[in-house]
């Protein structure tokens, strides 16, 4: 009795284990399809914003860049230059020229229009004006994180770097070697047996390749999503104490980001301060300046105006080296430092994260991390045409042809623990999955023709 339930089970195992391959293969193929068009915009877009610096440089190289002076004006002085120009622009934020060939950004609000004005720090004439929301890198951006589409786009675009982490565990599943012995069709692709084994190859064997580096790509920009970024952001930066800057009471709630754009992310959750008005009324901006700790800042610092009597002075520095990027807020009456966070002041996780940003965009070690990371967007660029190769090559007229589901297919225990918990870590994808469910169980079984055009 115990030999042939030993034999049952050997008999029973693989079964299993192919009924478990088909069944990744399935749920791989489908997700690939839906989302493989999303994951190449987001290779293409950026790709091409890595690149920002240099792009902008080259575009609007006559309003960065000036020829050297003698003596600069003061950051006042130019204001009233731009002012003269501009009457009745609102001033909102001051980029000071931080070199000696770098011109003074000025960001105003003038007939319910931002506007970017950009002044000769020598001579206080205005070479130009700039939206900030129509740059070409802006414009980019948007399409990057939200399809240009807003929520909705910020969604989808969530919902596919969920689905393609889940896309890399799959397909990491299925190229598992399991007992072959060639390197061929494993880390190097064959390339003399046919269309579809080629295509299978760069598809498979350039996914290995680049999968740890797909998922830091992933990983490190899943912070700026929605859903799930709302939640890191606050578990890195929030509640009150987990910076060590930070006073025991605050008079606002009101986090950075609903008053400053732009700020550093660790700063974004950061409660604004109020100011406490006083009899010699607000400091201008060359005396924020003066102030020893704005000094001590990165070149290329902003500051950011007090919206009203309460407000504060907002200066922070986005520098490409997340070690040495600060917010500060400041009083405007008397100039006391409110807040102060500094890179060291992070939490764990707020640090991780700034580090993981900086290399997602390019930042973290210079032009060697762009273009690193501009392979691994023409390796994802590859992944998907040729899955999508793949399948046109086998698939017949007429039909999807996914591969078939097992019959009387069981979900293993280990598997479906995995799934749930991806399905909590990121709400969207588990959302997602009960949306699929729910369709072919009450839809696609329940229409014949339906059922056999998708497998």
């Amino acid at each position: 009795m115990s030999i042939s339930i030993e034999a049952a089970t050997a008999v029973a195992q693989p079964t299993r284990t192919r009924q478990l391959y088909a069944a990744i293969w399935r749920w791989h193929f489908y997700a690939g399809m839906i989302f493989a068009p999303f994951l190449v915009i987001l290779a293409i877009t950026g790709g091409i914003y890595l690149f920002k610096p240099q792009i902008e440089s080259v575009m609007y190289k006559d309003y960065y860049y000036v020829q050297q002076g003698g003596q600069q004006l003061t950051v006042q002085e130019q204001i009233q230059k731009m002012n003269a120009v501009y009457p009745e622009a609102k001033l909102s934020k001051v980029k000071p020229s931080y070199a000696s060939d770098r011109s003074t950004e000025v960001e105003v609000s003038n007939q319910g229009k931002t506007l970017l004005v950009y002044v000769n720090p020598y001579n206080g004439n205005v070479l130009g004006t700039l939206d900030p929301n129509t740059k070409l890198m802006q414009l980019i951006r948007n399409f990057h994180g939200k399809l240009m589409v807003g929520t909705t786009g910020d969604r989808i675009i969530e919902l596919t770097a969920c689905w393609a982490m889940i896309l890399l565990i799959t397909g990491v599943y299925l190229w598992w070697p399991r007992g072959r012995k060639s390197i061929y069709g494993i880390i190097l692709p064959r390339i003399k047996q046919g269309k579809r084994t080629f295509w299978r190859d760069m598809h498979a064997v350039t996914a290995f390749w680049l999968s740890l580096f797909i998922a830091a790509l992933i990983v490190t920009g899943l912070p700026w999503s929605g859903v799930l970024g709302t939640y890191i952001g606050k578990s890195a930066t929030y509640p009150d104490g987990m910076f060590s800057f930070m006073p025991t009471k605050l008079q606002s709630t009101v986090p950075t980001k609903d008053v400053v754009s732009g700020v550093p992310w660790a700063a974004e959750q950061l409660p604004i301060p109020n100011s406490t008005p006083g009899i010699a009324g607000a400091i201008s901006v060359e005396q924020v300046m003066q102030l020893d700790r704005v000094k001590e800042l990165a070149p290329g610092y902003q500051i950011a105006l007090p919206k009203n009597e309460k407000g504060v002075y907002t200066i922070y520095s986005t520098t490409a080296d997340p070690k040495k990027q600060a917010t500060l807020h400041i009083d405007q009456y008397s100039g006391k430092i409110l807040a102060d966070q500094k890179f060291q002041d992070f939490s764990f996780m707020a640090k991780a994260v700034t580090l993981g940003i900086a290399l997602h965009q390019g930042e973290l070690f210079g032009v060697t991390n762009q273009i690193a990371c501009l392979l691994v967007c023409l390796g994802i660029i590859l992944v998907a045409i040729s899955g999508v190769v793949m399948w046109w090559l086998r698939k017949p007229a007429g039909r999807v042809a996914a591969p078939p589901l097992p019959k009387d297919f069981k979900m293993v225990k280990w598997v479906a623990l995995i799934t749930i918990a991806l399905g909590i870590v990121m709400p969207l994808v588990g959302i997602s999955l009960l949306i699929v469910l729910i369709l072919d169980a009450l839809i696609i079984r329940r229409i014949p023709g339906l059922k056999r055009l998708v497998g």
